[in-house]
């Protein structure tokens, strides 16, 4: 069993643990008026990456720093959609092939807004917060770089990347 190392600020949380999406669910719907649509995203460790097996992933961040990006992230939601919660759970350390990595949940009165503002969190975590990956592939340690895909996907929300991720 790997060491418990959880670090969470209000909406974020960053651990090394496991999460139940249905239990961060009820969490954020807990006491919340008028919530017609959740919509939420789930991303898991890949078997393969630009071609190459993978084996494992081992994620590093900045503590402190991370979490703060991430909340920021979450208020630039709230400013753009019509939001009543919204919740990002994002691991560390190492992950194996189909563990999950991130949770992204919001709430919002209609599936419109909460299906675009889980789609802009997590173009935003991909770009903008301050994780770094490795992979283990059959060639070795690699660590992973930041993807034009994922640039130009934050860009459709009229936000450039700044090269934090």
């Amino acid at each position: 069993m790997r060491e418990s190392c959880a670090m969470k600020t209000g909406r974020v949380t960053i651990q090394t643990e496991d999460f139940d999406l249905s239990s961060e669910v009820a969490a954020l719907r807990a006491h919340q008026r008028g919530v017609g649509a959740v919509a939420s995203f789930v991303g898991t460790v890949r078997d393969r990456n630009d071609g190459d097996e993978v084996s494992r992933m081992e994620l590093e961040h900045y503590p402190g720093m991370t979490e703060r990006a991430i909340e920021a992230m979450i208020d630039a939601a709230f400013a753009r959609f019509d939001l009543l919660g919204a919740r990002v759970i994002h691991r560390i350390g190492p992950l194996e092939v189909g563990e999950q990595i991130v949770l992204v949940v919001v709430s919002s009165a209609h599936r419109g807004q909460a299906f675009q503002a889980c789609e802009f969190l997590m173009d935003y975590l991909k770009t903008q917060a301050p994780f770094w990956k490795k992979e283990q592939t059959p060639q070795g340690a690699r660590w992973v770089d930041a993807r034009v895909a994922d640039d130009d996907a934050l860009r459709r929300w009229g936000i450039a990347a700044s090269g934090n991720a």
